[in-house]
């Protein structure tokens, strides 16, 4: 089984995850922040990922050293689950619909960070949430998880919608990418024979 698990402290959050790869999308979140767990929730449900995440933090102040920090400790249990990343797809494409919605990811497990964000979030918030915090989780996992990670909204007005339509989207794209290609038999999927590693 290909797993991570990460305790991250700061003095402004504490937070604990595991997180497998192999699994079946067993969910087990607290954030403290009710929108983010919703979201992760995605992830594991159409990701088929084993989550539990524990994270309590300076939510009394605002949501984003929670949302960022978890999005830190996540990306470094990916990144700790793919260890050289042999044998997988490596690459990961997925445009998800929700309603008016429409989100593109394509994302590859380069070892590489990148971020490109193309997310066009007509509200400010989705009930206590601040939607731009969705760029910061996103940033906080492809330079953690070494991702280079391309998100494009290609429809939607409706903000819940918007966004949740990109955590599925991510969430079936990394599926396809972390998935164990059985023609790779173990290699690793790179022409130089070596892929970055994370952190490293």
């Amino acid at each position: 089984m290909r797993t991570g698990t990460i305790h991250r402290v700061t003095g402004e959050t504490d937070v604990r995850v595991t997180l497998g790869l192999d699994g079946h999308g067993s969910c087990q979140v607290a954030t403290g922040v009710p929108f983010l767990d919703h979201m992760l929730h995605q992830i594991s449900s159409h990701g088929l990922i084993d989550l539990e995440i524990a994270a309590t933090g300076d939510t009394h102040i605002d949501d984003h050293h929670t949302n960022e920090d978890v999005g830190i400790a996540v990306g470094q249990a990916l990144a700790q689950a793919l260890g050289e990343r042999r044998g997988i797809h490596r690459f990961g494409h997925f445009v998800a619909p929700l309603d008016e919605a429409l989100v593109q990811v394509a994302l590859d497990c380069s070892g590489r960070p990148h971020l490109s964000y193309g997310l066009t979030i007509p509200a400010q918030k989705i009930g206590s949430y601040d939607t731009e915090l969705v760029k910061e989780f996103f940033v906080a996992v492809a330079n953690n998880a070494g991702l280079t990670l391309h998100i494009r909204q290609l429809d939607g007005v409706n903000s819940h919608h918007i966004v949740e339509a990109c955590f599925k989207a991510f969430a079936r794209a990394l599926r396809l990418a972390v998935e164990i290609d059985p023609r790779r038999a173990g290699a690793v999927p790179s022409s130089k024979g070596v892929l970055e590693r994370a952190g490293g």
